[in-house]
C-alpha cells in the first residue's frame, strides 16, 4: 500500500465510505479505486487527487498533506545514483533487495534519517 492509498483508506473508514461508493460517486471502477489503494496503479493524476479531496470536503491543510503524499506514492520508483558516492549506489541496491524485510520500526527509523535536511 502507497502513502497515499493508506490516506485514502483512513479517510473512507472515518467517513464510513465503501470503496464501490466511493468509486461510483467518482466515476471509477472499484478495482481501479482498490489498486490505487493497494500501490498497484501509478501515482494518481493531479485531476483525481482534487476530485477526492473534494468528495471528502478536505480543507487546505489536509488537501496539501494528500497532495504531498500522492507525489511520495509512486510505487515503482527508480533511484538514479549515476555520479554520486559509490554508498549511494550500495544503499539504493540493498533497499532494493531487503524493504520487503524490515520491520515497520525500521522502516520508521529510516524515514527519519532520510526526512533530515541535509547537512
Amino acid at each position: 500500500m502507497t502513502p497515499f492509498g493508506n490516506r485514502i483508506r483512513e479517510l473512507r473508514a472515518r467517513n464510513n465510505v465503501t470503496l464501490t461508493d466511493m468509486a461510483t460517486a467518482l466515476q471509477l471502477s472499484p478495482a481501479y479505486l482498490s489498486a490505487l489503494e493497494h500501490g498497484h496503479r501509478g501515482r494518481p493524476s493531479p485531476g483525481l487527487v482534487q476530485q477526492i479531496c473534494g468528495y471528502f470536503n478536505l480543507v487546505w491543510d489536509e488537501v496539501d498533506d494528500v497532495k504531498r503524499l500522492a507525489q511520495l506514492s509512486h510505487p515503482k520508483i527508480t533511484v538514479d545514483t549515476a555520479g554520486l558516492e559509490p554508498q549511494a549506489t550500495e544503499l539504493a541496491n540493498l533497499l532494493s533487495e531487503r524493504i520487503a524485510g524490515l520491520s515497520e520500526d525500521q522502516l520508521n527509523r529510516m524515514l527519519e534519517i532520510v526526512r533530515e535536511r541535509p547537512a
